[in-house]
Order: C-alpha cells, then structure tokens, then sequence
C-alpha cells in the first residue's frame, strides 16, 4: 500500500500468520469509505488475510488497527466476537428458521440493541439493497442472488467497523452476478468503514474496489489503483487479471526490448536495462499470411484455443517454435470465421510499435 494511504489509514494492518507450513506477511491498509481488493492465485494468502482481520486465526507479528483500536499484535489478539466486523462468505450462511428481517435484525440485537431498534436497522438496510419486499419470507423461499444480499444487508445492519468480504458473488449466474455487483457498488458507496473484498473476479474488482493488492506465495506483488495497475502489470498473474499481454525483457535501447522469444519494438521510451513490455489483446492482429508492409512486430503464431463471448472472441497463441509462451489476440466472430481460426492452425500477428508500451521492471 502507497505510504500516502498508509499514514492516514482507517484500517492499518501489517499481518504475519501461520497456517501449516504457509506464511503470510503482508500488509493491508485502507481509508475509512475505501474498498481494497485482494486478489492472487489460490494459495497466495487472500483468505488467510481476511481471516487474521478477522481474528479467527492469529497474528503472530505485526499488528491489526481499525479506527485507532488495536485489534492484534504479536502478544496480544481480540477476540473475533470482540472485533466491529461484518464477514460476508459466498455460501449465505442465513439463519433457515429465521425470517429474512429476523436474519438481519440478528446482529444489531446481539450487539444490544432493542428489538424495536434492531428490526427499524434491519428494515433499513434491506431497503438500502433492494430486498425490502422479502422480509417476511424464508431463505429457502429465496433466490441464490436475493439470499446473498439478504447476507450483505445482515452484515450491515451491525454498522461494522470493518467488512469483510470472501467471494460475495461466486456462487451466482452471470446475471445475477451483474445485478448483485451494481447493488453493491450502490451500498458500499456510502459505507462509512472500510471494507476487504477477496475475489478472483477481475470484474468484480475492478469495477468495486478503490484500491488492489496482489499476493503470491503470501507476500505482496503489486498494489495500486486499478488505473495504475492496469497501466503497469508486473507479473504475468496481474497481467492475465487485467486483460494483458505480458513479457519480462530487456530494453536495449530507447524502442526495443529483447524477450525470451524474440525482440518486441515499443513506443519510445528513455529507460535501459531489466524491463516490461506489455499490450494489449485487441492491438493484435491476425492474417492468414505475412502481410505487406508489415510493422516492426510480426510473428508467426500457433492457435491453441478460440474463447468466444457474443460477437468477440479471444484467441490464444503461441509464438511458432516456443510453446513456453502465450500470447492473446481479441478480435471479432466474424474474423474467427473467415479466418478459419481453430487449434493447430498458423497464422500471422502484428502489433504497432505504437500499442507497446515498455517500462522498468
């Protein structure tokens, strides 16, 4: 996280914990109102850090501050009952013998309130997420989309410190995955505390957090505002989550960059030595043959798979001879076609020198 961001921090955590033989040591920090996401591949720590903000695994070092309290350091570790948090999870996880109004008036009662109180926070909320009309209902009388909602508004409705979010969205549709996202989105606009979002989704957090961090291997790779991280990948992980062709090399000069499998030319740039060179799938191009003229990138490439997604499509190649490295091209349905695009086929790329960009690595 920027130390900007660090120094003024709502939620300030440096987290070191165990499980097995996995440590994780990274830090999470976040304004008050902001949303962080956490992303990386399975195993690189997301979960573990929602749990140790959590407090349902210890911090062994570093420390835990929310609002100013000390929730964890090294020797000492609230209670996860003790901590202000809302933990939402992909399974709903509601009360079945409870109404919805009563799932949700649940936590503002355990923490105290009457039950005039907690049933006028509870009616609030599910107002706030578009759900008002199902509070005498049953979950089992809902839908997977409603129930996870009825879930967000649940945690909520305590006005936590802190919300925790794990995969709120992967259990649903595509569809109801669109509607439960921009139902969030509107919430979490006006959310006072902070919140931690875990996801694989790069939709999900490119369009609801304010802030992403990358692990690996429970360290942090990359951290940055979607805007600077979609700017500047720096592992091919980051790359792949923000749609991104993506290669280690080395500038040679103010152009050209020398990568494992051949020299890419980029825009002009005035860096030398150990670099990145990145662009994206939509700049290649694809031809049966080696076109005239051609730019300064031209390869033959190998088709080792065709994604199609209504009138587009992404077609995953290999530079000929070098089966170690992917590359992407997006182009239209009707360019699949006429192009008779499919594995095991040859064809020719070409990306502009002007679609490249080079920076330091």
């Amino acid at each position: 996280m920027s130390d900007v961001l660090s120094e003024g921090a709502y939620l300030d955590g440096h987290v070191v914990a165990d499980r097995g033989d996995f440590t994780l040591d990274a830090e999470v920090c976040a304004r008050a109102g902001q949303v962080v996401a956490l992303l990386g591949p399975n195993g690189s720590g997301k979960t573990t850090a929602l749990h140790a903000l959590a407090g349902l695994i210890p911090v062994r070092d570093g420390h835990v501050r929310v609002a100013g309290q000390q929730w964890a350091d090294g020797r000492r570790q609230r209670e996860a009952s003790e901590r202000h948090t809302g933990l939402v999870v992909a399974d709903h996880l509601l009360f079945p013998h409870l109404t919805v109004l009563a799932n949700v008036a649940f936590g503002p009662r355990s923490r105290g309130q009457s039950r005039a109180s907690a049933t006028a926070r509870a009616r609030a909320e599910l107002a706030a997420l578009g759900i008002a009309d199902f509070a005498d209902r049953r979950p089992r009388e809902l839908s997977n989309g409603q129930a996870q909602r009825v879930a967000l508004a649940r945690a909520l409705a305590t006005d936590p410190a802190l919300l925790l979010l794990d995969e709120p969205l992967a259990a649903l549709d595509p569809d109801t995955r669109s509607l439960v996202r921009a139902t969030l989105h509107h919430r979490l606009a006006s959310f006072a505390g902070a919140t931690v979002l875990v996801t694989h989704d790069p939709l999900d957090a490119l369009t609801l957090a304010d802030e992403l961090v990358f692990l690996d291997a429970g360290r942090v790779v990359q951290q940055g505002t979607p805007a600077e991280v979609i700017a500047r990948p720096r592992t091919p992980y980051v790359a792949q989550v923000v749609g991104l062709n993506l290669y280690a090399g080395h500038a040679l000069d103010g152009t050209t960059v020398q990568t494992s499998w051949g020299r890419v030319v980029a825009a002009p740039h005035e860096h030398r030595g150990e670099s990145w060179v990145a662009f994206a799938p939509s700049a290649v191009a694809l031809y049966p043959a080696r076109p005239e003229g051609s730019p300064r990138n031209t390869w033959e490439l190998l088709v080792v798979g065709v994604e199609v997604a209504g009138q587009r499509a992404r077609v995953h190649l290999q530079p000929l001879g070098m089966p170690g490295v992917s590359l992407a091209s997006e182009v239209t349905v009707a360019s699949v076609v006429a192009l008779g695009l499919a594995p095991g086929v040859r064809v020719w790329g070409t990306v502009k020198a002007a679609e490249v960009t080079a920076y330091p690595a």
